[in-house]
C-alpha cells in the first residue's frame, strides 16, 4: 500500500520504519529538514518538506493515489486538518493523532464529519496500559475493538479455578454478567466453543466483554488476588490525567505528586478524586508524606526518563509492590534492562502498534469492510471488526436463524452507544459494528461466515 506519513517525531519515525519494513511505498512530510535527515539516511522511504496543511506539498507526495494518509504532528488540530484536507484531495483513509481530552470529547460527535478512519492518542492509549497491568492479571492478553468499548482477553484457566467444571451456557448465569467466551486452545487445538463446552484446568480461552465487566470478572473468579488499592502517580502528566480518571472508575484512590504549581492546581480542580500534592516527586521526604510506603504501587510519570528511572528504582527499594516506568527514548532499554525495572510503558510504541493493526486490517481487507483486525490464541485465530452495510445478507434475520458455519461466532455487536451480547433474538442492522471471532484466517466479508 502506499501510506504517507506528516510529522516525524518519534512515532513517525518508528512508524515510517516498520511499515516500510513490511513492505509498504511509505512517504514521510516535515516542515523540519533536520527532522527528516535521519530518515533520509537509514530508511528506505521518500521525504518531503513542508507544512502540513499545505495541499501542494501534500499532492506533490502523492496524496491522490495513496491509500492511507497518518497526521502524526504536534498540533491535534493541524493533524485534524490535514487529514480533512487528505481527504479532499483523494485518500480514502486518515489517521489523527490527538492528544487534547476537550478536543477528543467532540470528536464522537464530529467523526463523519471529518471522515476519520481512526485516531490516535497515545497519552490514552499508555494509560489504559498501565490500568490494564494494576486492574488485570500479569498473564492476561487484551485487545481493544469498538474504539475501547469492547475487550478481548486471554486467559489460562489455573488448577482450583472456580471456573472448573462450568459448561459455557451456565457461565453469565453464575457469574451474573455479560461476558462471552468466543475461543479456546485445548491440548494444542484452537476451537469456537459451543454450549457444550465446558471448562477445565490449562485451558486458553478468549473473553470478549466491556472493560468493566472483564475487570469484574477477574475480582470475582479470584477474589484472594491483591490488587492496587492506592496508586501514586509521579508527574502530572496527560497520562496521569487519563489514568487517574480509569483508576477511579475502578474504585482506586490515587494521589499525583506534580511539581508544576499551575499544573497541580489544575489537576486538583479536574480530579477533585484524587490527592494532588504540589511538589517534587523525585524528592523521597515527600513521596513518604504522600503515603508511598503504604502504596499498593508507583507510577513514575514525569516527562524526564532518568527521573523516572531513578523515582522508580527508589520506589523497588521501598518494598513497594507493582512500580510501573513511563519510558519516551528506547534507547534507554539497556540501562533499564540492568536496574531491573521489569514494567515500562513507552507511549509511543503503544500509539503505533494500534496504527499497524490498523494498517494489517486494510491489507487484508481491500474491498471489503473490515474496520480492525488482531490475531489472537496464539495467532491461529482472528477477531475481526466489521462496520455493517446494507450488503450483508443477514440484516434482520434472527441470530439463530442466521446460523454462522463452524469456526465462526459472532461475538459482539456495537449500536450507536449500545453493546450487545447477541442472543439468537438479537438481529443485526445496517450502521452496526460486528466483533467475529474466527479460526479460518482470511476473512474478508462479514456475508462469508453465513451457511
Amino acid at each position: 500500500m502506499k501510506i504517507i506519513i506528516v510529522g516525524n517525531g518519534k512515532t513517525g519515525f518508528y512508524l515510517a520504519d516498520q511499515l516500510s519494513r513490511d513492505g509498504h511505498d511509505v512517504t514521510v512530510v516535515d516542515k523540519d529538514p533536520a527532522q527528516l535527515r535521519k530518515s533520509q539516511n537509514t530508511q528506505d522511504v521518500i521525504t518531503y518538506t513542508g507544512d502540513a496543511v499545505d495541499a501542494q506539498i501534500l499532492q506533490e507526495a502523492g496524496v491522490g493515489s495513496a491509500n492511507l494518509l497518518i497526521a502524526l504532528t504536534s498540533s491535534d488540530e493541524i493533524n485534524l486538518l490535514c487529514c480533512m484536507l487528505a481527504r479532499e484531495l483523494g485518500t480514502p483513509h486518515t489517521i489523527a493523532r490527538v492528544r487534547d481530552p476537550k478536543l477528543l470529547r467532540g470528536l464522537s460527535v464530529m467523526w463523519n464529519t471529518l471522515g476519520l478512519s481512526l485516531s490516535v492518542n497515545p497519552e490514552l492509549e499508555a494509560a489504559t496500559e498501565i490500568s490494564r497491568q494494576l486492574i488485570l492479571p500479569a498473564d492476561v492478553k487484551v485487545d481493544f475493538f469498538a474504539k475501547g468499548r469492547v475487550e478481548m482477553v486471554e486467559y489460562t484457566i489455573p488448577e482450583g479455578s472456580p471456573l472448573c467444571g462450568i459448561r459455557l451456557p451456565q457461565l453469565t448465569q453464575k457469574l451474573k454478567m455479560q461476558i462471552l467466551v468466543c475461543a479456546a486452545v485445548r491440548g494444542g487445538d484452537v476451537l469456537i466453543p459451543d454450549g457444550s463446552y465446558t471448562i477445565t484446568a490449562g485451558d486458553r480461552i478468549g473473553i470478549a466483554g466491556s472493560p468493566a465487566e472483564i475487570a469484574k470478572f477477574f475480582r470475582l473468579i479470584d477474589p484472594a488476588r491483591k490488587k492496587a488499592k492506592t496508586v501514586v502517580l509521579v508527574g502530572g502528566s496527560t497520562v496521569s490525567y487519563y489514568l487517574a480518571r480509569l483508576l477511579h472508575e475502578n474504585n482506586l484512590r490515587v494521589c499525583i505528586v506534580e511539581k508544576d504549581k499551575e499544573r497541580a492546581e489544575y489537576l486538583a480542580d479536574v480530579l477533585p478524586r484524587a490527592d494532588v500534592t504540589w511538589g517534587d516527586g523525585s524528592d523521597e521526604e515527600i513521596l513518604r508524606e504522600e503515603g508511598l510506603d503504604g502504596a499498593d504501587a508507583l507510577v513514575a510519570l514525569t516527562a524526564m526518563d532518568q527521573e523516572n528511572i531513578v523515582i522508580s528504582m527508589s520506589a523497588q527499594a521501598r518494598g513497594v509492590a507493582k512500580v510501573i516506568t513511563k519510558i519516551d527514548h528506547t534507547q534507554l532499554s539497556g540501562i533499564i534492562s540492568k536496574v531491573n525495572i521489569r514494567n515500562v510503558v513507552t507511549p509511543h510504541l503503544i500509539a503505533a502498534a494500534q496504527v499497524q493493526r490498523y494498517v494489517r486490517a486494510m491489507q487484508s481487507s481491500l474491498g471489503s469492510n473490515v474496520e480492525a483486525l488482531s490475531s489472537i490464541m496464539d495467532g491461529r485465530a482472528e477477531a475481526l471488526e466489521f462496520k455493517v452495510t446494507e450488503a450483508f445478507r443477514g440484516i434482520g434475520v434472527p441470530l439463530r436463524e442466521l446460523r454462522p458455519k463452524k469456526g465462526y461466532l459472532i461475538a459482539c455487536v456495537i449500536r450507536k452507544r449500545q453493546t450487545i451480547f447477541p442472543r439468537g433474538e438479537d438481529v443485526i442492522q445496517p450502521g452496526d459494528s460486528v466483533i467475529v471471532v474466527t479460526t479460518h484466517v482470511g476473512l474478508n466479508n462479514l456475508s462469508d461466515i453465513m451457511s
